[in-house]
């Protein structure tokens, strides 16, 4: 719907727009259940907020990449996008202190205060984007399109190595996430008050991280910096492995190296995903990027899901129990740092490995970006 949209203000900024009441309503209705809320309750909420959290990140996500069709450009204008997202998550983790205790994340009592801050937020940063960034429509032909463009467009050698290749990114640094606090508490000996903590530097080094590989990506291309950042989430997991159990800064410091080395695969998948867009549009001749889109978002959510019913099994079979009371022997504790050592890294270097014979580089961009800015010239002449 949003890459056949035409308005004289955009195509995706009207959608950025008209997603703001949405999310308005479900994280107002999210946040602040009735006393007898039930399941179908939460059911039917949460699908609404989503349906609203979607017209946000595509857009956003095909907006960013239609603010430049230079490669070098495009990942910089992703790295900022990436960083700045990483700051919201860090703001709302530092709740507690900056709000005085006042607000804590995970009780009950402050999810009324934290709704009501997601909605002013969003409704002041969506306003200055609204306000003050342009967004460039691209000249395409008229046709409708069927079906068989959108498969063509799924089917593209390029963006099918994108997905495969974002699935398995998704899934490896995913894994460690149903396992995080059985494998800080019961391996690492952390107090389950602590280990929240060390969220903070995994998700508040994002901020730096993506700025670095945004940098790194116009030097070395973007698929090769996603397989150096593999190679260094494979160093930076297993060295947090190595640091002996109940050191909290050696922790902290391990998990900031971790959380830098993950941030790359985001921001640079998705800025691949704009140039293959170009591609698609040079090829077809139509906008596809909301399409496109979409369909890295779909792996996103596809392959979180997925992480517990691939990791939990096998913490099974290697004899760990996670309840409470359990007492695990040491080898179902060595079970345990397996799984949050090998799944992750072995998953992750299947994703770099994929970029391997990745065809659209700086240069294969760079050939595209001018055929179509020749079209677009010939185009816009009269007949």
């Amino acid at each position: 719907a949003m890459d056949k949209t035409r308005t004289p203000f955009g195509r995706y900024k009207v959608w950025f727009c008209a997603a703001l009441p949405v999310v308005w309503l479900g994280v107002w209705k999210v946040f602040n259940p009735p006393v007898d809320a039930d399941v179908a309750y939460l059911v039917r909420w949460l699908l609404f907020l989503y349906v609203g959290y979607s017209m946000v990140a595509l857009s956003h996500a095909a907006w960013g990449a239609s603010l430049s069709v230079d490669y070098k450009d495009r990942s910089r204008i992703f790295g900022w996008m990436h960083g700045i997202a990483v700051l919201g998550s860090v703001t709302l983790l530092m709740s507690p202190y900056w709000s005085g205790g006042t607000i804590k994340p995970g009780a009950a009592a402050s999810f009324g205060t934290i709704g009501t801050v997601i909605i002013i937020i969003s409704t002041v940063v969506m306003g200055i984007a609204l306000l003050f960034t342009p967004e460039t429509l691209a000249t395409e032909k008229k046709e409708r399109a069927s079906l068989q463009d959108y498969l063509a467009v799924i089917k593209t050698p390029s963006m099918l190595r994108l997905i495969a290749a974002d699935l398995f990114l998704v899934l490896g640094p995913g894994t460690t996430g149903p396992i995080f606090i059985f494998f800080f508490h019961d391996a690492k000996n952390f107090p389950v008050e602590q280990i929240s903590t060390l969220l903070v530097p995994y998700v508040a080094a994002g901020l730096i991280g993506a700025l670095f590989w945004a940098r790194v990506a116009q030097s070395l291309g973007k698929h090769r910096t996603v397989q150096i950042a593999c190679v260094c989430y494979a160093v930076t997991q297993t060295a947090l492995m190595a640091i002996p159990a109940g050191l909290f800064w050696p922790t902290f410091v391990g998990m900031f190296s971790v959380g830098f080395s993950v941030s790359a695969f985001l921001l640079l998948v998705r800025a691949m995903v704009g140039d293959v867009s170009d591609q698609v549009r040079l090829e077809t001749g139509k906008e596809r990027s909301g399409v496109l889109f979409a369909l890295v978002t779909m792996t996103q959510k596809f392959g979180t899901s997925m992480t517990a019913s691939i990791i939990l099994p096998i913490l099974e079979a290697v004899g760990y129990n996670p309840k409470d009371d359990a007492i695990n022997t040491p080898g179902a504790i060595w079970g345990l740092e397996m799984c949050y050592l090998f799944a992750p890294i072995v998953l992750t270097l299947i994703g770099g490995a994929l970029f391997f014979g990745y065809k659209l580089d700086a240069k294969t961009h760079a050939d595209i970006s001018a055929a179509l800015a020749e079209r677009d010239r010939l185009d816009a002449q009269p007949a």
